[in-house]
Order: structure tokens, then sequence, then C-alpha cells
């Protein structure tokens, strides 16, 4: 049982975040970024929210189409959002994809004409999760059957060669992006159609994280590592990125979830959440940082210390899960550290949004609301998400 403090407490931030996204997050792109001349989203904007550049990110296609059918499902029937979700994958399958080999491009113009393409499969990945949560708000099996071929076309594109290997092969190296981003995606498809592979490509991915990027020895979850699993003693492999590793906690406690509290995921992840907050929390001026070295050497990112938006988003986020999972107020008391200091910092109260990047003492760096990189995608998900979970908390 939790106390009536701890409800009213998780009450008022449940309603804080849906505030947040159905006043401010949400229809801030809405009117900002929906190109109604071409279709899809435009992210590069600046405080504002005027267009700085109309280059598209195809990543964000994806994640705008995820994200508007996710709020449709789980926060409110708006026709609008499921519009705007159908207009991103409308130019998806219109201009994203390469003919020639399957794959999907990274950056296009604003009417589609492709300018980039990267050796990585998150393109493919943020499609896919569009098109199964389009089918979950719409009941559409064909969009259904899309994302489970797309899955299947990342998992080939993946074994056989495809894609051009990141280093030469005198470094072998495995990545721990692509391991978890499978679990997610593969979670997202599992609810509108069922395929072995999908549960098959969960417990690969858990197995992998925990036998090869786990490193107690260091207490971290590393970025790359051998085939074997080895620590790779270079400036890129002794390489911890705490937001990143507490994404793939919540990942896992949500899989655990999912497997009625499974104990071994449960504690694989918490053990997660509690080595990769010791590494990112940053003690002197709260927040959670980009990156550390394994063995303490300093990073060799320059951006190491600086404070993003993303990794507040998913401390957010996995706090809660572990504090669902175990009751333990430890975790409660991690969520209201990360939620007063993303509060503190991030939200623009003159001009709507949330800025992305900031100094280390959380002054902002600057005040842009989006790029390829940041747009709609971790924030509104989290402000999704969050009550999501606390709701389940005041079930119990």
């Amino acid at each position: 049982m939790i106390s009536d403090l701890t409800r009213e407490f998780l009450c008022e931030h449940r309603e804080l975040y849906r505030k947040d996204a159905l006043t401010n997050i949400l229809p801030f792109w809405l009117e900002k970024g929906w190109d109604k001349v071409n279709g899809g989203v435009y992210t590069c904007l600046d405080r504002e929210g005027n267009l700085m550049d109309s280059t598209k990110s195809v990543w964000f296609q994806g994640r705008c189409g995820f994200i508007y059918a996710f709020a449709y499902n789980n926060l409110e029937k708006n026709p609008e959002y499921l519009e705007f979700s159908k207009s991103c994958i409308d130019f998806i399958e219109s201009h994203c994809f390469d003919r020639t080999d399957g794959r999907m491009y990274f950056e296009v113009t604003a009417e589609g004409k492709p300018l980039r393409k990267r050796r990585y499969v998150f393109s493919e990945c943020f499609a896919a999760i569009a098109f199964s949560e389009y089918a979950l708000a719409t009941g559409s099996e064909e969009y259904a059957k899309k994302a489970l071929q797309l899955f299947h076309d990342i998992l080939r594109f993946i074994d056989t060669g495809v894609l051009e290997p990141k280093y030469l092969p005198e470094l072998k190296a495995i990545g721990h992006s692509i391991t978890m981003i499978l679990i997610n995606t593969a979670s997202r498809i599992r609810q509108v159609i069922p395929d072995p592979i999908l549960d098959e490509q969960i417990l690969y991915s858990v197995k992998q994280i925990r036998d090869k990027f786990m490193h107690p020895e260091v207490k971290a979850l590393l970025e790359m590592v051998t085939p074997e699993g080895e620590i790779i003693d270079t400036l890129n492999g002794r390489t911890i990125n705490p937001g990143h590793c507490i994404e793939t906690a919540w990942f896992l406690l949500e899989e655990a979830k999912y497997r009625n509290w499974e104990p071994e995921l449960t504690q694989m992840a918490l053990t997660i959440l509690d080595w990769s907050w010791e590494w990112g929390w940053d003690n002197e001026f709260g927040g959670i940082i980009n990156f550390k070295d394994c063995k303490n050497f300093p990073p060799q990112d320059y951006s190491q210390d600086m404070k993003f938006w993303w990794p507040q988003c998913e401390a957010i986020i996995a706090t809660l899960y572990a504090y669902e999972a175990t009751g333990d107020d430890k975790y409660l008391k991690m969520f209201a550290m990360a939620h007063d200091w993303t509060y503190d910092h991030l939200p623009d109260s003159e001009f709507g949004e949330w800025y992305g990047y900031l100094h280390r003492d959380g002054s902002v760096a600057q005040p842009a609301k989006g790029n390829i990189f940041k747009g709609p995608f971790h924030i509104p998900r989290m402000l999704i998400k969050a009550p999501m979970i606390i709701d389940e908390i005041l079930k119990k």
C-alpha cells in the first residue's frame, strides 16, 4: 500500500504531465512542425518555432508518426493526432525508402528528395513503431503487417552484411544502441501482430545486454564491446552513456512487467538503472550528464558534461517503472530528483516546448526547439508514458 501523501504526490505529477502534453508539447508541433503542403514534420525550429532549415529528419517522420498515434491511444482521442500521424506515415512511404535496396534515408528535402543515408537502421525502427502504433489506433491490419515486414527487413539488413561495418576489420565491435532499440521496436509491433521473431529478438537482445554489455567489474553498461563481450580499452570503447543506459533499463522493466515481473529480468534492469544513475547523476548541479569513461579518464566527447533533454526524460520513466516494480522509496526519491531538475531547467515558459541543450550548470547552451535529432519524441513520450505508469502504481 502506498501512503496518502505518496498518492497525492503521484497524482499531482500525473496531471502536470498530461497538461504539459495536451496544452504545450503536442500543440507546439501540430502548429509549428506539421508540413501541410508536402506532408510530414519539420523539426529544425528556433526558440519561437520558426523554421530554420527545411531539411527533414527521416528519424522524425517515424518518431512523430508514432508519438501522435501514441497520444491518440493513451491520452486523448483527438482526430487531429491521427491525421498528423498519418501525414508522417504517408511521407515515409512516398519519399523515405530507397527503392533500390529497401533501406531508408536519414535526411530528405522538404519535398522528399533524398539527401543522405547512414549505415544504421534507426530510421527503419522508428518507421516500424509508427506503423504499429497507427495500426493499434485504427485497427488497420495493413499497417500491422507493414510494421512486421519492416522488422523482418531490419533483421535481414543487420544479418546479411548490407550495412557497412562501423570500423574496419581490425577492430571488431558490437553496439549497444541497435541491441536495445530492437527490444522496444519488437515490443511495440507485438501489440498489433503476433510473430515468434519478435519475442525471439527481445530475448536475444536481453541476453546480449546481460552477457556482453553489462560489466560488473566497472559497474557499467558499455556502448560498444568486442563480439565476445570484452571491454575495448580505448576512449570510445570505455564510453558510458548514462541516459542511454537508463533508457535501456526502462525498456527491460517494461518487458519484465509484460512477463509478470520476471525476477531475473527485473533485477537486471534495476542493476543497470542503479549503475547508470551513479555514473550519470551530477551531485553538484543535478541532472543526468552525457558521458563518462569507465576508467574515469576524461571522456572524449566535447559535450561530455552537458545536460541534454532526453536523458532527463528517460530518467523520469525509468525511476517510475522501478518504483512500480519494487515499491522502494529510493526510486521514488530518484524520480523526484529527476523531475524537479527537469522542470526547473528545461521548459520554456515564454515560447513553449522545452530547451534541449544545457550547460552543466543548467544554463541554456542554445535555445532552438528542434533540429535533426530533437523534435516530438522523448519529451511527449515521457509525458504520455509517465502518467500511464503512475496509473498502474495507483491501482496497487
